[in-house]
């Protein structure tokens, strides 16, 4: 993937992250992408309350990755760089 190609991949994304902001907004937070990789995993880094927040790996689940597969289905995997740690 070319750098062009990558800032067009990087544009949608963000695009699709457009439809949870409001929810995340609501209670203090954001998301942010970070990098795509070669690879097809997006990087995002999570901001606000979110950063801190139990439900940060569920909202992963059930609302960012639904919406970046949804709209870039050639989106492999996402990933957050930053947040809660689950063991």
């Amino acid at each position: 993937m070319d750098a062009q190609q990558k800032q067009e991949m990087i544009r949608q994304v963000d695009d699709a992250l457009n439809a949870v902001r409001p929810h995340l907004a609501a209670d203090g937070g954001d998301v942010e992408v970070v990098d795509i990789t070669d690879d097809l995993t997006v990087k995002v880094k999570w901001l606000g309350n979110c950063e801190n927040c139990f439900m940060s790996l569920m909202t992963m689940k059930a609302g960012i990755e639904q919406a970046i597969k949804n709209k870039v289905p050639s989106i492999k995997h996402i990933e957050a760089i930053n947040g809660v740690e689950v063991v």
